[in-house]
């Protein structure tokens, strides 16, 4: 695995999350607990919503346009609706957020 050093922990607030702009597309960096942290794709699949400013609750987030809700571990639409977002594996060592820039190169374009 290529690991890309993307910033520190403390840049993301816990039950929050940034935005990374890759080459490949953007991609949304949660923080659920003190050192618990989750990269998915950025896109709703609904209707496109920013998911990076959706609201973080347990190991899910909802997106903020259409209440899609979405887990960050594997991606998968919870509910009646179905689906699937892309996840990144993401680490964090001595305190700094490190992304695996070989699993979001592959992925296409948003």
């Amino acid at each position: 695995m290529n690991w890309i050093d993307i910033g520190a922990l403390d840049d993301v607030p816990l039950r929050g999350a940034r935005l990374v702009k890759t080459h490949a597309g953007c991609v949304a960096i949660f923080r659920t607990g003190e050192a618990e942290v989750y990269a998915t794709s950025n896109t709703c699949l609904h209707r496109g919503g920013p998911l990076s400013e959706g609201i973080v609750h347990d190991r899910k987030v909802t997106c903020p346009l259409h209440n899609y809700v979405y887990s960050l571990e594997t991606g998968e639409v919870m509910g009646p609706d179905a689906g699937r977002i892309a996840t990144y594996p993401i680490r964090v060592e001595d305190g700094r957020l490190l992304l695996d820039g070989d699993a979001v190169g592959k992925r296409s374009a948003a």
